[in-house]
């Protein structure tokens, strides 16, 4: 497909920013999020479940229920799976994707900076809203996967391990689509977020889940009490005693789709055979301990 680029600048891209840019992105995500949660006559809320499920070609057969079963197209979209649907890989010293998706990017920390898109890069404080949690991973590694609207939108642990600390980061929800990828300077850091820290064998591990778009809304599977886009100023909690958790266990809920990013502290990893652009699931290995045969 040719692009129409004025200057070096896609022209489409630069008009669907600009536009995105006087819409009201957090109301209008609230807004989107209610109307999928609203209440239907059953044979109405089947037809729209089973109308999503064909626009975007969703596996509905790994659906835990069947899609009668669901009263909204929200609980459709949050579905959880049949049981063994995602196998995760329990080898010792490997980190799992957290999510189904695609590979974004991934790579290892260079002066506290990660790759956001070609030409554009993001600061880890930035990006975890605080220095000394910032510094814990200045040398170590990060994976990065986006969830379309076809995905599963459950986030599960890359790692086992303790949850020790959350951090719930107010801000906008921008899309997070190629265009904004590309186009929005420290989108994964203006945009709203949930913070996941976990320390175990294999060091700590953040996982972050950014909102967007239609997808203000993330609940937390370990607090019942942290979720976004609900108004409010953020907030940090410090777990005391610390909540255990396996690898592959459910750590939260996108409720639409968005991106997660997997920060590791340790630098001592070595990627699987990670390509951008590439499907991956939950489960399946991202990472390995540079030791780990």
């Amino acid at each position: 497909m040719v692009r129409l680029t004025a200057g070096g600048v896609d022209v489409k891209d630069a008009l669907y920013i600009g536009a995105l840019r006087l819409l009201p992105k957090n109301l209008w995500s609230r807004a989107v999020g209610a109307a999928a949660y609203a209440p239907l006559p059953k044979a109405l809320a089947n037809m729209s479940v089973r109308a999503f499920a064909r626009l975007y070609d969703i596996e509905v057969e790994e659906a835990e229920r069947p899609l009668e079963d669901y009263p909204t197209l929200g609980a459709f979209f949050v579905r959880r799976l049949r049981l063994g649907a995602r196998p995760v890989d329990r080898r010792p010293g490997v980190g799992v994707s957290p999510a189904d998706g695609r590979i974004l990017n991934f790579g290892y920390v260079q002066d506290a900076t990660l790759i956001q898109a070609k030409g554009r890069h993001y600061r880890i404080e930035e990006l975890l809203a605080d220095t000394a949690d910032a510094e814990r991973f200045r040398n170590g590694a990060w994976v990065t996967v986006y969830l379309s609207p076809r995905d599963y939108h459950r986030v599960h642990h890359p790692v086992e391990g303790e949850v020790h600390r959350a951090r719930h980061v107010p801000g906008h929800l921008w899309p997070v689509n190629r265009a904004a990828v590309e186009n929005v300077d420290d989108l994964f850091c203006v945009n709203e977020r949930l913070i996941t820290y976990v320390r175990g064998v294999a060091g700590e591990v953040a996982t972050i889940m950014v909102g967007a778009t239609s997808v203000g809304h993330i609940t937390a599977a370990y607090d019942d009490a942290l979720e976004t886009n609900r108004g409010g100023a953020g907030s940090v909690r410090d777990y005391e005693p610390s909540i255990p958790v396996s690898r592959g266990d459910e750590l939260g809920t996108f409720h639409l789709g968005s991106t997660a990013i997997v920060l590791f502290a340790r630098g001592d990893l070595e990627f699987e055979a990670l390509t951008p652009g590439m499907p991956i699931r939950m489960g399946q290995a991202i990472v390995r301990r540079r030791s780990q045969k």
